[in-house]
């Protein structure tokens, strides 16, 4: 992998709109499937055949699916709110796969799709936005830390773990995601600053999906984002984001780097948003049909299917596609009953995965805060 900068006579794509124009974008495939040769990225993805490509299908699939059953069961009252990911599938699912086992992952509170692959239970991610629970799972079990709320404050974690790694002299590295609007946040500059210090084993993966909120990317950089972290002497990848191929290679090629004592690396992969921020947002209010449609034509599952169909061996696709989808919705009609069955966590649950050990002052309040529920008893029992 090249960790120099890149030349701006580098092989680059059309950039779609509302993107700075100067900046080139690694691709291996394209919109319309077609692969093409890329020295930086190729090395890195030479196992990958038309069985892995098929398997790479099916886990974009099903984490499609989750995120649309996701959104039903909130917009019909079963979730409080739910960050959709639809049409960032690519990104999450070809980073996720790269990481090894005793990788550590550092999520914002978009990366379902990469908590899914990590062995995070998807009724587990839905407790979370249901408000049934206070954490949602257990970071050392699944090596995904519980989701962060606080835009950027992750990435300082993700460094601080990843300094803890190399006391440790592991062969592991943690890698963080965040959104383009989270790279304007003071945490992740100073992550950065630290990472960069300290060349601590950590990848920070930028998924730009060109709105921060209501607000495009163009406003908050002049430049491409990739550029940003060089400013801090961290090297940087810029990926077409909805090719995972692409998204794959960069992953793997970061995280070996970071585990072999190379330091951080900054991986900026360019997708987008297809639907709203939240549930509790309208895209319509800010962005216009025309740039939604251009995305569409940019969709990372069908790219893959139309790859699949020009490979020269022997692959039913036609089978892919149905065994992905037979997959995708079992797994949605298990969260939907799994959600029916729900045993919900009582409050008195907030006190008893605060601290390693109990102690007296942690007692002392769980006594107050039964008392103070209780008056509420009383008072029923009264009227």
């Amino acid at each position: 992998m090249d960790h120099t900068r890149p030349a701006g006579g580098e092989a680059a794509t059309s950039p779609p709109p509302g993107e700075p124009a100067e900046a080139p974008m690694l691709q291996v495939l394209d919109a319309e499937g077609r692969r093409h040769a890329q020295p930086e990225l190729d090395p890195w993805i030479e196992d990958v055949d038309a069985d892995a490509l098929a398997a790479l299908y099916g886990q974009m699939a099903v984490v499609r699916r989750l995120d649309i059953e996701a959104t039903h069961l909130q917009r019909q009252g079963e979730l409080a709110l739910w960050p959709p990911l639809l049409g960032q599938e690519a990104a999450q699912v070809g980073s996720a796969v790269a990481l090894r086992e005793d990788d550590f992952v550092f999520p914002s509170y978009r990366e379902n799709g990469v908590a899914l692959l990590r062995g995070v239970p998807a009724l587990d991610l839905l407790r979370v936005w249901r408000g049934s629970t206070f954490s949602g799972w257990d970071p050392k079990a699944t090596g995904v830390a519980t989701q962060q709320i606080i835009i950027g404050a992750q990435a300082l974690h993700a460094v601080g773990y990843a300094m803890g790694v190399q006391r440790d002299q592991a062969d592991a590295a943690a890698i963080v995601y965040f959104g383009d609007g989270a790279t304007s946040q003071g945490d992740v500059n100073e992550a950065m600053v630290f990472s960069a210090s300290y060349r601590s084993p950590v990848v920070f993966f930028c998924q730009n999906n060109h709105w921060a909120i209501s607000e495009p990317v163009k406003l908050q950089t002049r430049r491409s984002i990739a550029d940003r972290p060089w400013g801090f002497g961290i090297p940087s990848l810029r990926v077409d984001g909805n090719d995972v191929l692409a998204v794959l290679a960069a992953t793997r090629a970061a995280v070996e780097r970071a585990a072999d004592g190379g330091g951080p690396t900054f991986i900026e992969a360019v997708t987008y948003r297809m639907g709203p921020h939240t549930t509790a947002d309208d895209p319509t209010r800010y962005r216009d049909d025309a740039e939604l449609e251009a995305w569409k034509a940019r969709d990372p599952l069908t790219r893959v299917e139309a790859h699949l169909r020009t490979l020269d061996v022997d692959v039913d696709v036609d089978a892919v596609l149905a065994q992905a989808q037979a997959e995708a919705d079992e797994l949605a009609a298990e969260v939907r009953r799994a959600l029916e069955s729900l045993v919900e966590d009582g409050a008195e649950r907030l006190f008893d995965e605060i601290y390693a050990e109990p102690h007296q002052e942690l007692e002392r309040q769980r006594r107050e805060h039964a008392l103070y529920l209780q008056q509420f008893d009383d008072e029923e029992a009264g009227a």
